[in-house]
């Protein structure tokens, strides 16, 4: 194959290597990993991908000594990054395996129990745990990499080259494998660079898990400069600005939902994180409330809102914090998401499927869209052509405020008809907020009277009747929820994402039991 010399992902790291061949490129718990170090084992493993003909390479590791390596080794070897979840169930994995077409998987120690039900009934895929010891074995396959087979260089790769297979719940089940290319990340890694100037000196937190698309900003923003990734380990967000000193974090990058998990643990008091250089947010809406009370924490770091589903490579918009001006042009307590990444062309889509000006479903266009998803038949729906362009429908309703600012509204299936009314569960969250509650989730459910509205909030108990009473100011009578029920926290997904299905499953339960 006809590929170009010095390009991909993998020479983000290379840069990075040349820029501190000594400095330290992932540190996790007590173990550091220098650039020159790392680049020695990717080379090493990435030989036996490379002779096991590799295109697909699945990640089987926790955040430790063997995910980074086996990371950076696949992309040597010219192979797509296929990372996985050590504590998913084992029948999801094997479906994401052969979806994927993975030849090998690279597993830490610690997941080779899992990996042996992984792999039950299957036989063309081999395996690799390079910190494996004596009577390690998993029954018919080599586990330890074989000696004198390491790549004497990074293989190279085209812009069309897959890079990453990251796959998202489907609704069938199964789960969806989104195809991001070298050429996608190539983009929008020049942006980052462009837009965060980060150096060897700074330390870069790396909070999402590896199998979620916000962990390649984590990993490869901090390797292109030269700079520290820091895995976040759960027992440091019992103290996170402890944590962040410690380590000397200059950049933290999280879903907002970590905001109140730290507010909650009474950690959030103002300057409790002066080192911050830059607090960076996204995989769900921020609040305005939340966006105040990090940067009171961090008063000389610039906070952004960044937005962009997987499909996007990464993030497509982002938004700095501007205080009043933030919340002045805020909707529903929601910070704007800012204005779509430069060299993309959008659309606003009304429900009739044509384009409108203000209001509607957001549409992107450009060098940062995926090459589509493993299985085409999840593409129907998903893509769409206009002029000669193939654009992607995110499934999200934004408004367009003054210039070229955007703000999310909420899903364009989170919009519920209750008695005739359409109702936007955002704006019912919004009110529920402003009646003494520390946050709330709304969920639809099947009641007697037909679709009803359930809400969960946090915080001190409030009477009903008194959330009542508060929520006839702010709302239409006809949508207010009919059911409130108090939690300690809200749940979190394996993403530290607000678990809305886990609270639609409890509403129904509790609306049975009632």
């Amino acid at each position: 194959m006809d590929k170009s010399a010095g390009y991909g992902l993998h020479t983000r790291f290379l840069r990075g290597l040349a820029l501190a061949p000594e400095g330290v490129a992932v540190r996790t718990g007590e173990e550091a990993l220098t650039y020159r170090e790392l680049h020695g084992r990717a080379l090493a493993w990435g030989g036996e991908l490379a002779a096991a003909g590799a295109r697909a390479v699945g990640v089987l590791a926790g955040k430790g000594p063997v995910a980074y390596p086996a990371l950076l080794a696949a992309l040597y070897a010219g192979a797509a990054v296929v990372p996985l979840r050590p504590d998913f169930p084992a029948a999801r994995t094997r479906q994401i395996l052969r979806a994927s077409g993975a030849g090998v998987v690279i597993a830490d120690r610690a997941s080779l129990k899992v990996l042996a039900d992984v792999l039950d009934g299957t036989d063309d895929i081999a395996v690799l745990v390079p910190d494996a010891e004596d009577g390690d074995e998993i029954p018919g396959r080599p586990v330890r990499p074989e000696a004198g087979r390491a790549l004497t260089a990074p293989a190279e790769v085209k812009p069309g080259d897959t890079a990453y297979l990251l796959f998202t719940s489907g609704s069938t089940g199964v789960p969806k494998g989104v195809v991001l290319t070298h050429g996608g990340f190539e983009h929008y890694f020049r942006l980052v660079d462009e837009r965060y100037g980060l150096g060897p000196t700074d330390v870069v937190s790396q909070a999402f898990d590896l199998n979620f698309d916000c962990a390649v900003f984590d990993v490869f923003a901090a390797w292109g400069a030269g700079a520290t990734s820091v895995p976040v380990p759960a027992h440091a967000y019992r103290d996170l600005p402890a944590f962040i000193a410690g380590q000397g974090l200059t950049v933290w990058f999280s879903t907002p939902s970590v905001i109140d998990l730290v507010r909650r643990t009474g950690s959030l008091g103002a300057g409790r994180m002066p080192a911050l250089r830059w607090s960076l947010f996204a995989g769900e809406a921020l609040k305005t409330r939340d966006a105040a009370d990090w940067q009171a924490a961090a008063p000389g770091s610039a906070l952004e809102n960044l937005y962009g589903p997987t499909e996007l490579t990464v993030t497509i918009t982002v938004h700095r914090w501007a205080g009043e001006h933030s919340e002045a042009a805020s909707v529903n307590g929601l910070v704007p998401i800012g204005a779509v990444h430069p060299g993309h062309h959008h659309l606003l889509l009304g429900e009739d499927g044509e384009p409108t000006a203000v209001e509607g479903e957001l549409c992107v266009s450009g060098p940062q869209l995926a090459a589509g998803y493993v299985d085409p038949r999840n593409e129907t729906g998903a893509f769409f052509e206009r002029e000669g362009r193939r654009y992607y429908r995110t499934g999200d309703r934004v408004r367009r405020l003054d210039g070229k600012e955007l703000i999310y509204l909420g899903r364009r299936d989170a919009q519920v008809q209750v008695q005739g009314w359409r109702v936007e569960l955002a704006e019912v969250e919004h009110a529920l907020r402003d009646c003494r509650v520390a946050d709330a989730v709304a969920v639809a459910v099947t009641g007697a009277s037909g679709t009803e509205l359930f809400a969960f909030y946090t915080g001190a108990e409030v009477p009903t009747v008194e959330l009542v009473r508060r929520l006839r100011g702010l709302l239409p009578a006809a949508v207010l929820p009919k059911h409130f029920h108090r939690l300690t926290e809200f749940p979190l997904n394996t993403n530290r994402k607000v678990d809305r299905l886990r609270l639609a499953a409890r509403a129904a339960e509790l609306l049975q039991a009632r």
